[in-house]
């Protein structure tokens, strides 16, 4: 059974960090595709970064979404099977629940933006970012 844990969230100041821990169970972790999204209320959910793992690139490969792209980074820790989302320089505008999600098909980053792309999902973690 696949579990996803979001941890990390909180209240920041404009410009501030915050990191996201997604913890994770029962992937098989040779290969994977892992996502970062975000809803904020009265929006649609939006991919804000994803990451693909394959034998052939355990390092992973990621993609960002513009809004956040020099800001944010997806990132993996292999020996504790954690996913992380490093965001920087916060602006109000970030304000949102933030979702891990998860699918064991590597060519769910074909698509990552798509939230249908994804089979597992964690209950989400909020940021709040005041100005």
């Amino acid at each position: 059974q696949v579990q996803l844990q979001e941890s990390g969230g909180g209240s920041v100041q404009s410009g501030g960090s915050l990191k996201l821990s997604c913890a994770t169970s029962g992937l098989d972790y040779s290969s994977y595709c892992m996502a970062w999204f975000r809803q904020a209320p009265g929006k649609e959910r939006e991919g804000v970064a994803s990451l693909l793992r394959t034998l052939f690139q355990t390092s992973g490969v990621t993609w960002y979404a513009d809004s956040v792209k020099g800001r944010f980074t997806i990132s993996q820790d292999n020996a504790t099977n954690t996913l992380y989302l490093q965001m920087n320089s916060l602006q109000p505008e970030d304000t949102a629940m933030y979702y891990c999600a998860a699918d064991q098909n590597p060519w769910a980053c074909g698509k990552w933006r798509e939230s249908g792309s994804f089979a597992y999902w964690g209950q989400g973690t909020q940021v709040t970012v005041s100005s």
